[in-house]
């Protein structure tokens, strides 16, 4: 059944009970539709998925222990898979980027395992029908309700971190009725930086690749702020705090920019330039060599329990502002004792507490984005819409 229709069901059962005519005598009949049997068929699109994720991961696991050695030492190899090298041609604006495992993985399975459902290392999309009288908005009754019909479906074993529940009775607009799996709970998107809601702050970007939501949790497009339609990440840039330092450069840099009224214009601007590197975990036992372990994962500074993904291994560029507002924006971002302190007036004290917030909100940049090299664009105060 198209996903338009579960909306337009949804919105027939929240109507008030017309009755349909009757003849004389007979009583009032009342065309309501069948509730029950939509959330069962979400039930079990949501377990079909899930199951194909977990055949599509187990057949790319047998075909990596068949085809690599597990004690190759070449340079090339991650968590005992083949890494292809990265070409040196810019990614395509419109293509998703991938990293040394899963371009590994989906590569090597292309003639195997293969459905328009699942991909692996991307964020499955599930289903529920809940609706909701509220509109297009889930109130918290709503949420919890979307929990219960995840319980339903005998799915919540299955879930992972990261999974995107679609509650299909609200509509397909945008991302509405789109929440995340933190583990225990489904959390709402996050609407500060764009008017369509983007992953909450609340979960660790590092811990998934680049493109893990990709096409999932859709992107709107701004024509000042973001043209390209680049999501939102959420990192902590301080523990690499004096790599970055030492590799910052004010340069300049043309870029095209779009009017209110849709005329594009070349210009040439300044910008702050750095970088840092995110090394895989070394074996003990083959130290030239990439860990061929699952459970040898790097975790991320400062947060207990998570790991970095390996679509971040390589080079983190980033980009901040040219201007002196900029400069000190991006001193804050890399952490305290990195930079010698700044003489700052009341007024740019105020800025800069009123920034705090928005220390680790970034931006991918896929046009220039590749594998093991990421291009993040420091994201400040003044582009929030909420």
């Amino acid at each position: 059944m198209p996903t338009h229709q579960y909306a337009q069901l949804a919105d027939a059962y929240l109507q008030p009970r017309i009755p349909n005519p009757a003849a004389p005598g007979d009583r009032p009949k009342f065309t309501v539709p069948d509730i029950l049997s939509l959330a069962m068929t979400t039930r079990a699109y949501t377990k079909v998925v899930l199951r194909l994720r977990a055949q599509a991961e187990s057949e790319a696991r047998a075909f990596a222990r068949s085809h690599v050695s597990p004690v190759s030492s070449r340079p090339g190899t991650r968590d005992g898979q083949v890494a292809r090298r990265s070409s040196s041609r810019t990614a395509s604006p419109t293509s998703s980027y991938s990293h040394g495992k899963s371009s590994s993985i989906s590569g090597s399975t292309k003639g195997t395992f293969q459905s328009p459902l699942v991909r692996l290392h991307r964020a499955p999309l599930l289903r529920v029908f809940v609706p909701s009288p509220e509109g297009e908005w889930l109130s918290d009754s709503s949420v919890v309700e979307c929990e219960a019909e995840l319980k339903r479906a005998g799915v919540l074993k299955m879930l992972r971190v990261g999974d995107v529940v679609w509650d299909v009775a609200v509509g397909d607009e945008g991302n509405l009725g789109r929440m995340v799996w933190d583990g225990s709970y489904l959390v709402d998107l996050d609407y500060k930086y764009s008017p369509m809601g983007e992953l909450s702050p609340y979960f660790h970007s590092l811990a998934f690749s680049p493109s893990y939501f990709h096409r999932v949790i859709r992107t709107g497009v701004n024509p000042i702020l973001n043209p390209g339609g680049n999501p939102i990440v959420n990192l902590d840039v301080s523990p690499w705090g004096q790599e970055l330092a030492a590799n910052l450069q004010l340069i300049q840099d043309r870029a095209t920019t779009a009017t209110p009224h849709g005329t594009l214009h070349s210009v040439v601007h300044w910008l702050h330039r750095s970088s840092f590197t995110i090394r895989p975990p070394v074996s003990a036992h083959h130290p030239h060599a990439y860990s061929h372990s699952q459970n040898l994962r790097l975790p991320i500074p400062n947060v207990a329990g998570f790991f970095i993904d390996p679509g971040w291994y390589g080079t983190v560029i980033v980009e901040a502002e040219g201007t002196n507002e900029g400069l000190a924006d991006f001193q804050a971002r890399c952490g305290p004792g990195v930079f010698p302190p700044r003489a700052d007036n009341i007024t740019s004290k105020m800025r800069i507490e009123k920034e705090k917030g928005s220390r680790c909100v970034y931006r991918i940049l896929r046009e220039k984005s590749r594998p093991g090299e990421i291009w993040i664009r420091a994201v400040r105060e003044k582009e929030r819409v909420m």
